[in-house]
């Protein structure tokens, strides 16, 4: 497992905190890295500066000849001649020269050399920073080293050093300790919508995150984003409930009546005539469970949404093939069928859109009376479809349902149809990204689609 597999594998407060402390280790570091740096740059100025006084000092004393003047507290002075041999020297130095036979050819050939001796860490005695330079006196070269410690500097360092590791080390434990907390805080709510969340899938009915209404945060607008979702998936488990409970009931009907009527064709000897007439009950009854399969078929295909295909279609020539199904049984009704539709193509799929309609004739010529009238209107890409009838119109307590999958105005469930029409017409309009309204206009029931077309 490498690197990247092991974070993915920590808490997300554990990633946190581990984000949190690497980025104030680097920002910490940063800091105190300028200011050692700004720090250092300032004593070793002061230092440089007061050994090339120093220096100069010592040069101007051997052209003149005179006694070598003394310097800062600590400071060291030298003068070797061209062959590095010890001419003057602090007592503390001895004869001990100061600058190796490499340094000592570069100063004679006009250089300057500077150099530190001993380490800052680890601690190292007799510290010193000396600088060397070539003098002439009476025409003879010599070389005049000056030398100052670097004790105090070097302890300064060494303390801002130390001050800036502690400082840098409680500031990233407070840091990764308030990152922590607030991690913590900021993942509670998380945790208490998942912990409610998982109540719905244990079966627990009407779950409800709590949310806070006085806050509009991210986390906020998460916890009202899942109660949206946690209220929608149960409606959608009480519609498949009560979808399974109104399918059930639809297809025990029918086939409990072929029971019947096979039980009591078996139960004594039967005349042709009436083994005929037992035949065509069951057929009627097989029709009526084919025609809900099918049904049933079709809104979920519909309910996919991938089965819907659109296709420029002349309006006036859908509208026409759907009329002209009913046509034969409204003129045997007594009935009237008319289309008011305007000679313009539209963008839809006529397979689903001829049979919706033929489903909203279908309930007109069932269920209303008078005239059947499909007024068409297309106005700025949209297209609107309305099927009226003079007929009593909806009930008003099943206007809310009537779109429902089995819903039927009556309240018995032996009437004809099996409520599915209506569902039908209402799955047609939104799978083509439309809606479907039912209302009731004063002179009969109305069924309206909108479409994008």
């Amino acid at each position: 497992m490498n690197q990247r597999d092991w974070l993915r594998r920590l808490p997300v407060v554990t990633r946190l905190v581990l984000a949190v402390a690497v980025t104030m280790a680097l920002v910490l570091t940063g800091a105190a890295g300028l200011v050692y740096w700004r720090v250092r740059t300032a004593l070793d100025q002061q230092l440089n500066d007061d050994l090339t006084t120093y220096r100069r000092s010592l040069d101007a004393a051997v052209r003149a000849r005179t006694p070598l003047p003394p310097g800062p507290s600590g400071s060291l002075q030298q003068v070797l001649d061209a062959h590095g041999r010890v001419l003057r020297s602090s007592d503390a130095l001895r004869h001990q020269p100061l600058l190796t036979p490499a340094e000592l050819d570069t100063v004679a050939h006009g250089a300057t050399v500077r150099r530190d001796v001993g380490s800052l860490l680890p601690i190292t005695a007799d510290t010193l920073r000396l600088q060397a330079r070539r003098v002439t006196t009476d025409g003879q070269p010599r070389v005049v080293v000056a030398a100052v410690r670097r004790g105090h500097r070097d302890e300064a360092l060494r303390e801002l050093l130390a001050q800036l590791a502690l400082v840098s080390a409680l500031t990233l434990i407070a840091a990764s300790y308030v990152g922590y907390r607030t991690a913590r805080a900021a993942l509670r709510p998380v945790e208490r919508y998942r912990s409610g969340a998982a109540t719905l899938a244990d079966g627990v009915p009407h779950t409800r995150l709590d949310v806070p209404a006085d806050r509009h945060d991210e986390i906020t607008r998460l916890g009202h984003t899942l109660n949206h979702m946690l209220d929608r998936l149960q409606a959608a488990a009480e519609r498949e409930r009560r979808f399974v409970a109104d399918a059930s009931h639809e297809l025990r009907t029918p086939l409990t009546l072929m029971r019947a009527e096979l039980d009591v064709a078996l139960h004594r000897p039967r005349s042709a005539g009436e083994l005929t007439d037992t035949l065509r009950s069951v057929d009627t009854e097989v029709q009526r469970l084919i025609g809900l399969s099918n049904a049933l078929l079709d809104l979920e295909g519909l309910g996919s949404g991938h089965h819907l295909t659109r296709a420029r279609t002349r309006l006036a020539d859908l509208v026409e093939a759907a009329v002209a199904r009913h046509r034969r049984t409204a003129e045997q009704a007594g009935r009237v069928l008319s289309a008011d539709v305007p000679d313009t193509a539209i963008d839809v799929d006529a397979r689903w859109l001829q049979p919706a309609l033929g489903n909203l004739f279908d309930n007109a010529l069932r269920h209303g009376h008078g005239t059947v009238r499909l007024t068409a209107t297309v106005h700025e890409g949209g297209l609107r479809l309305t099927v009226t009838d003079e007929g009593p119109g909806f009930p008003s307590e099943f206007l809310p349902r009537a779109f429902d999958r089995f819903a039927r105005a009556e309240a018995s469930r032996t009437s004809e149809g099996a409520g599915l029409g209506l569902a039908f017409v209402h799955a047609v309009a939104l799978a083509h990204g439309g809606t479907a309204h039912a209302e009731n206009t004063g002179h009969g029931g109305a069924v309206t689609l909108d479409l994008p077309c």
